[in-house]
């Protein structure tokens, strides 16, 4: 439910940002500098220092006792901590070079180039920040407090909703760009959200004590399993960066098409980000240290039923998802974002995208299953390997791609890529023993692709009736239209799977 709130309130902070700005070179330049913040963040916080950080200290708690374990966090600390300052340093110094490497189109536009570095080194500390909070979720999640990490997120998306709402005003009186508020609003998002998880350590007795001296950095450095953790990071780094990698890549491409591509590819993304993180992050938070535990008891019994489980919770609820975003898009998209400055051609341009990108949804929320199941051993080459070759197949996919459907083609080959790659990871599993399908696989799947069927035509028969765009000026019926559809297709797809045979509460408790 936590999870829920986050990408409902964040759904709420795109919802009034579309309405106030639209989709414009303004927003490209907000859009371009929040990404590369963000690219510094999933690099290495919550992308290589996650995985190579909770199975460690998955182990050290299981085997080594609570004392070792919080030694253990106080140096990966010390170390996270002297490491964030300097590239923070470094990052506001260079926020020209970053914005012309992710997005030297923006050249194109008068002033978006500029608003995009002032952006930048406004939020560039919030890598810092968010850093922080992931290794404080990783402590968190350990020990099987999953609350507090899902529900601060809730706190960046309400302090950048409180930077529009009062925030853009004020700055458009002193004259300024209206949309430079946003930037102040996600730094202090990145206050809160510390703040809060540094609240939840304290109450467990687990605050990290950072060193500050010279000797505290070497001693930690040198520290037996801070070294293990970097060893693990170094290819983890590479694959998380193989995924920022295409995004820059994309970005970059976006760019140089038409105004407002980057705008409607991150609207999108937004959007897409709602199952996604529901579904993906939340089974991937919930799997990754039980995983890490089972391999470290050397259970492998229990290591394989989890990622059978993970897996049959991905397909009962990311296929329906995909089957809503592939035939219902347009007025998904209406609904959300068609308001104030948010025009019916940004409504087209942005549905367009949302379809390319629900075509590997299925694959991204398995990837959080199936990933785990490769970090748990502390395996993380493997899956390196792979996003390696997928990084090629995309960027293969996109010089076919782009030319004809423009940013709709980055989208569509990103979702390609995404089945591509889990695909390769299920089959890695298999081949090598570690990962056995439990009976009954078949008919579980056919009851969901039924189920799946009907939806796919209850869902067409209501985009096509409708006309969902030109029912702007009558936003609270076009809302509640909206609330009826989705409440009505979420009964229908699961009366229809229990009626199939399916039990959900078995379901669950396994």
């Amino acid at each position: 439910m936590l999870t829920l709130a986050s990408r409902i309130t964040g759904l709420a902070r795109e919802l009034l940002m579309a309405s106030l700005f639209g989709a414009s070179a303004m927003t490209d330049a907000f859009n371009v500098a929040f990404r590369i913040p963000n690219l510094f963040r999933r690099l290495f916080a919550e992308g290589a220092f996650s995985q190579a950080f909770v199975p460690v200290l998955a182990a050290s708690k299981e085997q080594q006792g609570d004392a070792a374990t919080q030694l253990l966090v106080d140096r990966v600390a010390t170390v996270l901590a002297w490491v964030l300052a300097l590239t923070c340093l470094l990052g506001v110094l260079a926020a020209p070079l970053l914005v012309w490497a992710m997005a030297s189109g923006l050249h194109q536009q008068p002033g978006s180039f500029e608003a995009a570095v002032i952006m930048t080194r406004w939020m560039f500390p919030y890598i810092a920040f968010m850093s922080l909070v992931a290794l404080a979720a990783g402590v968190l999640n350990t020990w099987k407090r999953f609350a507090l990490p899902a529900a601060t997120p809730v706190l960046l998306n309400l302090a950048m909703i409180a930077a529009m709402v009062w925030g853009s005003p004020w700055f458009a009186g002193q004259g300024l760009e209206p949309i430079y508020a946003l930037a102040l609003g996600v730094m202090l998002g990145g206050v809160l959200q510390l703040a809060a998880q540094a609240w939840g350590l304290r109450r467990l007795g687990l605050l990290p004590r950072i060193g500050l001296g010279w000797s505290a950095l070497r001693q930690a450095w040198a520290d037996s399993s801070t070294q293990r953790i970097l060893k693990l990071m170094a290819p983890a780094l590479l694959g998380v960066s193989v995924a920022q990698i295409s995004l820059l890549i994309n970005t970059q491409i976006a760019s140089h098409l038409t105004p407002g591509s980057v705008s409607w590819l991150s609207y999108a993304d937004r959007l897409m980000e709602f199952p996604t993180a529901l579904l993906g992050v939340a089974l991937g938070v919930v799997l990754t240290p039980q995983l890490a535990a089972a391999r470290a008891a050397q259970d492998s019994r229990q290591y394989a039923a989890l990622i059978d489980w993970g897996l049959r919770w991905v397909l009962l609820l990311a296929a329906p998802c995909a089957v809503a975003l592939l035939t219902f898009a347009k007025p998904l998209v209406s609904v959300l974002y068609h308001y104030g400055a948010f025009t019916e051609r940004d409504v087209l341009q942005t549905t367009s995208a949302l379809m390319g990108y629900g075509v590997g949804l299925v694959g991204l929320v398995a990837i959080k299953v199936l990933a785990p199941g490769f970090y748990a051993s502390q395996d993380i080459r493997t899956p390196v390997k792979i996003a390696v070759a997928v990084l090629v197949i995309t960027q293969l996919l996109n010089i076919v791609l782009v030319p004809m459907l423009q940013h709709a083609g980055l989208a569509l080959a990103i979702g390609l890529g995404a089945c591509i790659n889990a695909l390769w990871l299920l089959f890695g599993l298999l081949r090598r023993g570690s990962y056995r399908p439990e009976p009954g696989w078949g008919l579980f799947a056919l009851r969901v692709g039924v189920a799946c069927g009907l939806l796919a035509a209850f869902l067409l028969s209501l985009a096509n009736g409708l006309d969902w765009t030109a029912l702007q000026a009558q936003g609270f019926k076009r809302l509640g239209l909206m609330a009826l559809v989705l409440l009505a297709s979420g009964t229908m797809y699961l009366v229809t799977v229990r009626l199939l045979g399916l039990n959900l509460r078995q379901l669950l408790q396994r």
